[in-house]
């Protein structure tokens, strides 16, 4: 069936004519701006690990970009997820309601925490962690203790906190989220990982809940090298995050001490200065990223790939633009011609409910749209200046 797709591949490779015959890759990073002036500047400072005037800078600007009141630099965008976990209270023996359609990352930052993830079902619309399902778990599933504590009956577990994941960009529904959330006393962390930029009814996400994180990994919109980000609201909890991500380490001019179990999570400057230079490019970046999602839209109609547009409400970054087929043999047949064709496109992950290193989770219910959305979407490839060069 690859040949079936061979005009559509074909029509998909023009879009980027600077590639001519060579690989398309499906995200890449480019470095066309201050990049080395700042990397050379970090390393003539001699402050290249996580004390820097890069790692302040950097916090600066993406607070000042996702409007939130603090931001506090991490090594990458999973220790920035697991460290607001910690933040938030989570402990050894809690539950966690996250999606089973995510990067592996967010059931992992929920295991090292020693607490267990329940896996709940995604929004067909913004293939975030759907609302409905959060409500309808908390209501069926559990109940409140003598203590006040929301209790899974059948596990007898504590649920502490529900981490959403912004889905390629997309935003999911995160003030019903929010007020389901306040309703059953979870704390809202984001996994903000793939949405720097994205908005939803004009909120930057990751801004909502109580912590939100992002990542800088060599293939986001922007990136550091690695890199990640906590963006939270609450002056108290960024110093406590900061003084977590340092170690736990006291102020004093020359001793040791140490107040509480701390992490190895801070940022370096060398990657802060990188950082820097990048998101003084990411304006362009999103506007050459909704540039090419709009030329997808129009090139796909009236083939078999539906290109998933802007959810109602949101401007999302079209971090990887996405389409679906019909279903997963037709899917495996896109994917076959179009890496053939040095196209990279890729499919999304596999559920986490369905792996074994979860085997122990919690699973709400059959999954539905979760799973036929795994089985027929496909990642697109999505580097903002591929295209127009």
């Amino acid at each position: 069936m690859s040949s079936d797709f061979t005009q559509v591949v074909s029509d998909l490779r023009s879009l980027f004519p600077s590639a001519s015959a060579g690989v398309i890759p499906l995200h890449a990073p480019a470095f066309r701006g201050n990049e080395r002036e700042y990397l050379m500047a970090c390393v003539d400072s001699t402050f290249v690990s996580s004390v820097g005037a890069f790692v302040d800078r950097a916090e600066q600007l993406l607070a000042a970009q996702t409007g939130a009141g603090y931001a506090v630099a991490c090594v990458n965008g999973t220790s920035a997820l697991h460290l607001s976990l910690v933040a938030a209270g989570v402990t050894r023996g809690d539950l966690v309601l996250t999606q089973a359609f995510s990067f592996v990352a967010t059931a992992n930052a929920i295991a090292y925490t020693g607490a267990t993830p329940a896996f709940l079902d995604i929004d067909r619309v913004t293939l975030g962690l759907s609302p409905t399902a959060v409500e309808e778990f908390m209501t069926t599933e559990c109940e409140r203790d003598a203590n006040g504590d929301w209790i899974h009956r059948a596990s007898k577990r504590r649920v502490s906190a529900c981490v959403p994941m912004h889905s390629f960009g997309f935003v999911a529904e995160i003030d019903r989220l929010a007020e389901v959330c306040r309703e059953f006393d979870l704390a809202l962390i984001e996994d903000a990982a793939e949405s720097l930029g994205s908005t939803y009814k004009d909120v930057h996400s990751g801004t909502v809940g109580v912590m939100g994180a992002l990542s800088f990994n060599g293939n986001k919109i922007v990136t550091a090298g690695g890199g990640g980000m906590i963006l939270t609201s609450d002056e108290a909890l960024a110093k406590r995050l900061k003084h977590l991500s340092t170690q736990a380490k006291m102020p004093h001019k020359w001793e040791y001490r140490h107040d509480s179990v701390g992490y190895n999570y801070r940022m370096p400057n060398l990657n802060a200065a990188l950082l820097c230079a990048q998101m003084e490019q990411l304006p362009g970046y999103l506007a050459r990223k909704r540039a090419l999602a709009s030329q997808y839209g129009a090139l796909l109609k009236d083939t078999p790939l539906s290109f998933l547009d802007a959810p109602p409400g949101q401007s999302p970054n079209f971090w990887l633009c996405c389409a679906l087929l019909e279903n997963r043999e037709i899917r495996d047949s896109f994917l076959a011609a179009a890496n053939a064709a040095k196209l990279i496109c890729r499919p999304a992950w596999e559920l986490l409910s369905d792996l074994p290193i979860f085997d122990h989770a919690i699973q709400h219910g059959a999954l539905p749209i979760s799973r036929d959305i795994q089985s027929r979407i496909v990642n697109l490839p999505s580097s903002p200046h591929h295209f127009d060069d």
